[in-house]
């Protein structure tokens, strides 16, 4: 084996095992550092308690885009599609069957919400308390926990693998509980400029509460 094989493959030995010995907080935050945008698909469960068992209350799916700060398209095709998009500045909530969108500023929808883990900017903990939890199921688990006491939720506990989220774990103020898994996660694809624009559809209702 030649010097300049050996070396590649000693430097790769070194970056395998520095991966595997990251923490979930430390593969998260790479992660945020390293992905300003990505996109895959995503199934959504909504688990709830009986009789002191966790059992599956709904469950469902569609696909994802992001680009960071805060620009999103986050489609439900089953059992219903629904669209949040949201273009940097505002957040857009399509219901197709009723053809309704609501609106809200960014800012106020954002902040403290799971999504902004994702989508969001850089400065995660400025609103969140971040600490590693462990591993579980093949994952290095990190829990993020919203600053903002208003915060529709308590908790965040986010599931790493191989340097990329793989499950949401969000619990809100109303003891529910849902889970969502990320699957085909492409990281910093190239994404069309127009991309998040949100056009009104036809004959839609528009709301804009405050």
């Amino acid at each position: 084996m030649n010097s300049v094989l050996r070396s590649a493959l000693l430097a790769g030995c070194v970056l395998i095992s520095a991966h595997a010995q990251a923490g979930g907080l430390d593969q998260f935050k790479a992660f945020v550092s390293s992905t300003h945008a990505a996109r895959g698909d995503f199934i959504q469960r909504q688990m709830k308690a009986v009789n002191g068992e966790t059992r599956l209350s709904n469950q469902s799916s569609g696909t994802f885009i992001f680009a960071r700060p805060g620009k999103f398209v986050w489609l439900y095709q089953k059992p219903f599609e629904q669209l949040l998009q949201a273009d940097g500045e505002k957040l857009y909530m399509y219901d197709k069957d009723l053809n309704q969108v609501t609106t809200k500023l960014l800012g106020t929808a954002l902040s403290s919400s799971p999504a902004a883990i994702l989508f969001g900017s850089n400065d995660l903990e400025k609103n969140f308390t971040l600490k590693d939890v462990g591993q579980k199921d093949d994952m290095d688990w990190l829990q993020a926990t919203p600053k903002d006491k208003d915060s529709t939720f308590t908790l965040i506990s986010i599931g790493m693998q191989n340097g990329v989220p793989r499950e949401m774990d969000l619990r809100d103020n109303f003891g529910k509980n849902t889970i969502i898994l990320l699957q085909n996660f492409e990281k910093n694809p190239p994404l069309k400029t127009d991309q998040f624009k949100f056009t009104i559809p036809a004959g839609a209702d528009v709301y804009n509460p405050q």
